[in-house]
């Protein structure tokens, strides 16, 4: 299309009306955007029940709740012989591992590699 081409089309009085028919409807879909904003927001004003500062949770009469640290180790599947009965869900363990016997945290030794392809020297 050349300049001319554009020229005639903004010039055109359907042109005109149909950028004015846009713009119209343009306005009408932001002002129900804005009426069902304000509704919504009234809504949840009479709905919702905000707590009293005495219904706001505490903490227990025995202190904050501590995290614990345990090592944890495999909970290994019972093995069961080809010839015996299988295994129900309900006789298996609600978690994989177990409280482990050692707990004593693994620590890195000196001379070590660290991950593969670190670039350590490994054992030496």
């Amino acid at each position: 299309m050349t300049t001319a081409t554009y020229e005639v089309l903004a010039a055109s009085s359907d042109h005109a009306v149909a950028v004015t028919i846009a713009f119209i409807g343009g306005l009408i879909v932001a002002c129900a955007l804005i009426w069902a904003v304000r509704v919504g927001m009234r809504v949840m004003d009479k709905d919702t029940h905000h707590p009293d500062p005495a219904e706001q949770p505490h903490l227990p009469d025995t202190g904050p709740v501590r995290e614990t640290r345990e090592m944890r180790e495999p909970d290994e599947m019972p093995v069961v012989p080809r010839d015996g009965e299988r295994l129900l869900p309900h006789e298996l363990h609600h978690a994989s591992t177990r409280t482990g016997k050692d707990q004593k945290p693994r620590r890195w030794l000196p001379g070590s590699s660290g991950s593969f392809g670190g670039g350590g020297l490994g054992h030496t």
